[in-house]
């Protein structure tokens, strides 16, 4: 047999002798190599979930502003939310986000869920995290948390909110949020939706809608609300924090 003139050569690959092949990269290949692992760092980062479940949030939970309870005549769990119970100056956006997502993806995983949002006499210095920190958060949730979301029971709303939502809602509220919002002016009205007892309604929030059933007009700082139950400091004799302040002009004038 005649033996071919051609020459032939075999590549040998550093990875099938199980060498380090990169020490023999040129630094333009290095550069490429750590610019994909970088890349392939961040990806991992963006595919963990927004709460760490290591994290402790025992000192949230205590409060109760956050509960899952019962269901709606629809059959939807209820998330119940009672702003008087959170401590806004004290509780950052950052973790507020990670609790609210640690709470969904720990007990909503699945089926429909709505909202029981209980506005009753919360003040917004104190417990209100602000509307953009909320939306915020609502955007940051995964897409079919938001499909899964079909009411949100507004309890109490006041003047304020009334106004916010009615002028800046639908601009500001997306995914279909805004259609989703029920308000509900008394306790009464609620019961329409969820049978009682599926939903536990604090003291405070009874006593305010007592308050309401007999000073319809409180809730709009029109008349007065001699427990200070309203959001809204009732327009005939409050200054709220600059209250002394006017006081101590009149004594020296």
């Amino acid at each position: 047999m005649g033996s071919s003139s051609e020459d032939f050569s075999v590549v040998v690959l550093a990875s099938d002798l199980g060498i380090d092949a990169r020490p023999f990269l040129s630094v333009s290949d290095r550069e490429v190599e750590v610019e994909v692992e970088v890349e392939v760092e961040e990806e991992k980062w963006l595919d963990c979930p927004s709460h760490l479940p290591d994290e402790d949030f025992s000192d949230l939970d205590s409060l109760q502003a956050f509960r899952l309870q019962g269901s709606d005549k629809s059959g939807n769990r209820i998330f119940r939310i009672v702003g008087k119970f959170f401590p806004a100056p004290v509780v950052s956006g950052e973790r507020l986000k990670k609790y609210i997502f640690h709470k969904i993806f720990s007990e909503l995983q699945e089926g429909p869920f709505c909202i029981v949002y209980m506005h009753s006499t919360v003040q917004k210095e104190e417990n209100c995290p602000g509307l953009t920190i909320l939306r915020w958060i609502y955007e940051e949730l995964p897409s079919d948390f938001k499909d899964r979301l079909c009411a949100v029971y507004f309890v109490h709303p006041g003047l304020r909110s009334r106004l916010v939502f009615a002028t800046l809602g639908r601009f500001f509220l997306s995914g279909g949020l805004y259609w989703k919002i029920k308000y509900i002016s008394r306790l009464q009205y609620l019961w329409d939706d969820i049978k009682k007892g599926e939903v536990e309604i604090p003291d405070f929030v009874q006593n305010h809608d007592a308050v309401l059933e007999h000073r319809p007009l409180t809730d709009y700082g029109i008349e007065p609300d001699p427990l200070h139950l309203s959001e809204i400091p009732s327009m005939g004799y409050s200054f709220g924090r600059y209250e002394e302040r006017w006081s101590s002009r009149e004594c020296m004038s």
